[in-house]
């Protein structure tokens, strides 16, 4: 079962990173038509995986190899978590202008987010970025035993 598990939430994490990558690539000047479609999808996609990973994660505490009370005693662990969700909480701007932009766009066809909105939402994504690779090292430090 802890194999499973750990394929599984592994998995889920390398579709996210993906996921986020493509974002990353998506906003950009010159965004509209097709690719804000695109966009979109991949966002609503990113947004379910996130989902996937924490409910694998979940499920990996409870079902997994470790005694849950590792996880809740670990710096390391809570470190990722907290890593996690500042990410999560970067999303929140681009998703809710993506849905903006959407909505403008099926009344518009040749709508165009305007540039200022881009950039701004490219900010957050950025940051997302940097947070992101915090993710992999609080992993590390977890399967070595630091933060007991």
């Amino acid at each position: 079962m802890d194999l499973l598990l750990a394929s599984a939430h592994h998995l889920a994490v390398l579709a996210l990173v993906g996921l986020f990558a493509a974002e990353f690539t998506l906003i950009r000047p010159g965004l509209g038509g097709d690719r804000l479609r695109q966009l979109a999808r991949i966002d609503a996609a990113y947004g379910l995986v996130a989902g996937i990973v924490i409910v694998v994660g979940l499920l990996r505490i409870f079902f997994g190899a470790a005694d849950p009370g590792y996880y809740w005693g670990n710096h390391a662990f809570w470190g990722k978590m907290a890593a996690f969700l500042l990410m999560a909480l970067l999303t929140i701007p681009p998703t809710l202008a993506i849905r903006r932009w959407i909505k403008a766009a099926e009344t518009a066809p040749d709508y165009a987010p305007p540039a200022e909105e881009i950039k701004a939402n490219r900010r957050f994504v950025h940051l997302q970025a940097g947070v992101l690779l915090l993710i992999p090292i609080f992993a590390a430090a977890m399967a070595r035993g630091y933060g007991s």
